[in-house]
């Protein structure tokens, strides 16, 4: 065997006579053996090499994005600037210490890591009263230091606005937002429009169906004897308010009232969404808040207090008023509409308000455009389009139908 091992280790090759057949010397032969030395611990480091540069690849990847509208390192309004300055310190803090403690973590593994050479393992120390003091207050003093700024800005920022401040309810619906303006008298829906250099105070409510089965009282929909039975559509549940170039995030729960401040600098539009799983279409529970200069947005407020102008009789819309008046007004309303005799028709607030439908750029959680293809689409199959919908047209509306019905729509104006 050690000539084999020989034999194999040099690459050589030899034989030896094992007898003879028919006067024929038969020979063994010793095949060398080609051995593969592979050293384990460099295809593991070859490999954790490998894993951790796709891993950051992927991060980096992850964090490009066109059009990216909502970063929180963006502000553009006082709230919003207020918490910037909070984070930026604050992070600047942590990645100093991220690195200090995984800095000194890589220089301990490469300097003190196994080697072949070694037969023993290091010495073991037990306990050090200067370094477990050090490392207890200075992680203290550290977080108390933040703790100072972060406490004054939760304060700051959860303070009530005082002086010229415009007031609005934002209802959380399964799956869109709902604007009420008490002291303009306006109601809409999945566009909130304020002005610029204005605060504007939120009152945020969840609506919808609590226990019971019966509708969510709020501080946005009192319910009697304070006021008209709270109008609901889907279940009450949590929602939350993010438009993070205005402002932070508010939750929106049931039967509690929270608040919150957002302000804007400039005229723009800016989005925002639900940032709080409620339900199949969640993902899709987005609004804009569309900024505008002071008197523009005086404008704005006159347009949409205006009733609604029913379409004359005889015009393209007349037969879509009729359709409205029978199917649509169990869950939407329009202000002002008349049916023939002049009488108001009656609706309800539990959908969205549609007086002014063709004023807003966007619908159905602000997703799609609005536009008259997607209006269409969505009267022919809402579940087609929202996942959960609980728009349900039993009978299904007839294709004459949706075109009178989309041909009133794009009138509310």
């Amino acid at each position: 065997m050690r000539e084999r091992a020989s034999g194999e280790a040099t690459g050589g090759s030899r034989s030896e006579a094992v007898g003879r057949i028919n006067g024929v010397t038969v020979r063994r032969a010793w095949v060398p053996l080609e051995v593969s030395w592979r050293d384990p611990g460099r295809v593991l480091r070859r490999r954790s090499v490998l894993v951790l540069g796709l891993s950051a690849l992927a991060v980096v990847a992850a964090a490009c994005a066109p059009n990216a509208t909502q970063s929180t390192l963006e502000p553009a309004g006082p709230n919003a600037e207020k918490a910037y300055n909070l984070f930026v310190p604050v992070f600047w803090v942590a990645a100093a210490i991220f690195f200090l403690v995984e800095g000194a973590l890589v220089v301990f593994l490469v300097r003190y890591r196994h080697r072949k050479s070694r037969s023993g393992i290091p010495p073991q120390t037990h306990g050090n009263t200067r370094l477990e003091v050090a490392w207890t207050i200075l992680p203290a003093l550290i977080l108390a230091g933040i703790a100072v700024p972060t406490i004054a800005t939760i304060w700051d920022l959860s303070s009530e606005p005082e002086g010229d401040v415009l007031e609005v309810n934002v209802l959380g619906h399964q799956w869109w937002w709902e604007f009420e303006y008490p002291e303009q008298g306006i109601i809409t829906a999945n566009e909130l429009h304020i002005p610029t250099g204005r605060p504007v105070f939120l009152t945020l409510c969840a609506a919808g169906f609590g226990y019971e089965g019966q509708p969510a009282p709020s501080a946005c929909q009192l319910g009697p004897p304070e006021g008209p039975p709270a109008a609901a559509v889907g279940a009450s549940v949590i929602h939350s308010f993010w438009v993070p170039e205005l402002a932070g995030t508010t939750d929106v729960i049931p039967n509690q009232t929270n608040t919150m401040t957002l302000e804007a600098d400039e005229p723009g539009t800016y989005e925002g969404q639900c940032k709080e799983f409620c339900g199949l279409s969640h993902a899709y529970m987005r609004f804009t808040v569309v900024a505008h200069a002071p008197e523009e947005f005086d404008q704005w407020v006159r347009d949409q207090q205006a009733d609604a102008v029913t379409p004359a009789a005889g015009s393209p819309g007349t037969e879509g008023v009729r359709i409205f008046a029978q199917r649509c007004t169990a869950c939407h309303t329009i202000d002002g509409l008349q049916d023939p005799n002049g009488e108001p028709i009656v609706g309800s607030n539990a959908a969205p308000n549609l007086t002014h439908l063709m004023s807003r750029s966007c619908f159905r959680g602000c997703t799609f455009p609005l536009t008259r293809q997607n209006l269409e689409r969505w009267l022919r199959d809402p579940q087609a389009m929202e996942a959960g919908s609980f728009m349900v047209l039993e009978p299904q509306l007839t294709e004459q139908e949706i075109d009178a019905l989309v041909e009133f729509l794009l009138t509310l104006r």
